[in-house]
């Protein structure tokens, strides 16, 4: 059984910020990923640019080179491979954790190809795992997808886009210029305010023209194989559809958490116990970093405002640490 003092879930940037904070205490610390190094920035779609700028994105003070403003998504891939290979970190690829069990000073991490004792566990591990499903007849059928890649395989296509977020709005710009033929339905009743500011009037401008048919305080209510049935203010309408790429949003494995003793908030918000001042949750020696930390309200912790979290934990760490010794 391999003994470690720090073992961190998760190789997104947040999770390789932990690991340069242990780098430089010289600890024994591993980082396991269920997939690629940064999985989460890996299966964004391909054409994706951050909301951010480069240097909002920098982690450990490593400078961020970007050939615009705003990075591109395999600018961000790039920045964080030579981060973490420059920097020679410690990390497991394809190596899923099943569980985590806290026995008297030491978490046992079970894992796909291995199990592993720690003094602390840090768990990094984003949200973008688990999509919020639609719950509707046919959501099952292989022409409904919760992950948008990029916009060629439905050219020439009827697709209906399921939300209003920036993912949405991307996706149905993407594949309208294209050549796809794109129907958007809405919960809400306008395009989210959250959407890039240099693209919204972009969406809105296709749909006042026409060239994107948006269903405004819309949902879907079935899926079949070659149309779809809206619910909308003016009634029931059935719509021509070869896709439906719906993009509602996805949220953190609350099961991994919770079986790891962790408690939430009481509220539809699910937000779990931590101490923001140093990252701990109501376990002991068991820390949460980036974007987890916000439950159910996915928006809140993103890469620019959770850089930080690194710190916070590895400081708590080593104080702990200097109270044992001396």
């Amino acid at each position: 059984m391999i003994q470690l003092d720090v073992l961190i879930i998760g190789s997104g940037p947040i999770g390789i910020a932990c690991a340069l904070e242990c780098n430089k205490q010289g600890w024994n610390y591993l980082v396991l990923e269920k997939g690629a190094l940064t999985n989460s920035l890996f299966n964004y779609p391909l054409n994706m640019t951050f909301f951010s700028t480069s240097e909002k994105l920098e982690i450990d003070n490593v400078p961020f080179i970007s050939n615009n403003p705003k990075p591109t998504r395999n600018e961000a891939l790039e920045y964080y491979r030579r981060v973490t290979t420059s920097n020679q970190l410690n990390i497991n690829l394809y190596e899923q954790v099943k569980s985590i069990s806290k026995n008297k000073n030491y978490f046992e991490v079970d894992t796909s190809k291995d199990i592993y004792n720690s003094k602390h566990v840090i768990i990094a591990t984003g949200f973008y795992d688990i999509p919020n499903l639609l719950k509707v007849p046919g959501e099952d059928l292989p022409k409904v997808f919760h992950y948008y890649k990029e916009a060629h395989p439905f050219t020439l296509q009827e697709v209906a886009i399921v939300g209003a977020s920036n993912s949405s709005v991307d996706a149905a710009l993407e594949i309208y210029r294209k050549g796809g033929h794109v129907t958007m339905i809405i919960r809400g009743d306008t395009i989210g305010e959250r959407v890039k500011y240099w693209v919204r009037p972009d969406i809105l401008n296709r749909i006042k023209e026409g060239s994107i048919k948006a269903y405004f305080n819309s949902e879907i209510k079935e899926i079949k194989e070659t149309e779809i049935t809206i619910t909308t203010p003016n009634g029931i309408q059935t719509v021509a559809n070869d896709f439906v790429v719906a993009l509602t949003g996805y949220k953190p494995n609350f099961q991994f958490l919770k079986d790891a003793g962790v408690q939430f908030s009481e509220d539809e918000k699910h937000i779990p116990h931590y101490n923001p001042e140093t990252m701990e949750s109501n376990v002991e020696g068991l820390y949460l970093a980036g974007v987890i930390c916000g439950g159910m309200e996915t928006h809140k912790w993103f890469i620019e405002n959770s850089r930080i979290h690194a710190k916070r934990i590895a400081k708590h760490i080593m104080d702990k640490t200097e109270a044992v010794t001396t």
